[in-house]
């Protein structure tokens, strides 16, 4: 907890530097950022790869925002895991807290829809379990490149458990009118390897002798090595309201 009480400093810290840059251009607007002012301007829902859920909204100037949301669910960016040719099923739980600085840098411009074009930079606090089942249609499963006449199953657990991650994000929020408006936002966490367990129950037969059980830690490793899962996408689209 202490970990991720820094890492939201750091965000605060980013977001005022962002505030300082942008105070030479709208202080004579009246846009001057009130530090005192901690009740949030506005709140979304929203729905993606990482869940559903909802933020609150603060904006320091035309230029400066915070977002403070949650994603959760068991919505799925990606339908399976795959290692040597062999594909898991995967079923995800996402349980995500995040906290970005989002910078527009023409927020001030006469087009309504270049104002709401922004650059999202924070972390998220990731705990995601994901479910893993070996898949087979034909009787056989191949476990790191072997093949296996089995009846059974492979079950496994991959996971990213208390990891604070880094974000970067590209977003569109236009406004439809005063108070409602929508968004769309792309983007990826950086959150290192997995952990990774697979267990099998069942028997397993190679006529060559193979070892399902080394087999299983070596496809393990594998999978935690991989560079592919380092990284979390992010695609999620909202409504916005700003009172």
């Amino acid at each position: 907890m202490k970990a991720l009480h820094t890492t939201i400093l750091a965000v605060a810290m980013l977001a005022t530097a962002g505030t300082a840059m942008a105070d030479s251009a709208v202080v004579h607007d009246g846009y001057a950022f009130d530090q005192n002012k901690l009740i949030p301007t506005g709140a979304r829902l929203e729905v993606g790869t990482t869940g559903y859920g909802g933020a609150l909204l603060w904006t320091a100037n035309p230029y400066v925002g915070l977002a403070l949301g949650y994603n959760g669910g068991d919505i799925s960016w990606n339908d399976d895991v795959s290692v040597n040719g062999t594909k898991y099923d995967l079923d995800m739980n996402n349980n995500n807290i995040y906290l970005n600085a989002e910078l527009r840098p023409w927020g001030e411009s006469a087009n309504p829809w270049a104002q709401g074009l922004y650059v999202a930079a924070g972390v998220g606090y990731i705990d995601n379990d994901y479910d893993l089942t070996k898949r087979s249609q034909d009787g056989t499963i191949k476990i790191n490149g072997t093949n296996y006449s089995y009846s059974g199953s492979v079950n496994g657990q991959m996971s990213y458990k208390n990891d604070i991650a880094p974000y970067l994000g590209l977003g569109w929020a236009p406004k439809i009118n005063k108070n409602w408006g929508v968004f769309g936002e792309v983007g990826a966490y950086y959150t290192g390897n997995p952990s990774v367990d697979l267990d099998k129950s069942g028997t397993f037969v190679n006529a060559a002798g193979g070892n399902a059980s080394a087999d299983l830690r070596a496809e393990e490793q594998k999978i935690r090595e991989d560079d592919k899962y380092e990284w979390l996408p992010v695609g999620k689209v909202g409504v916005s309201y700003h009172w």
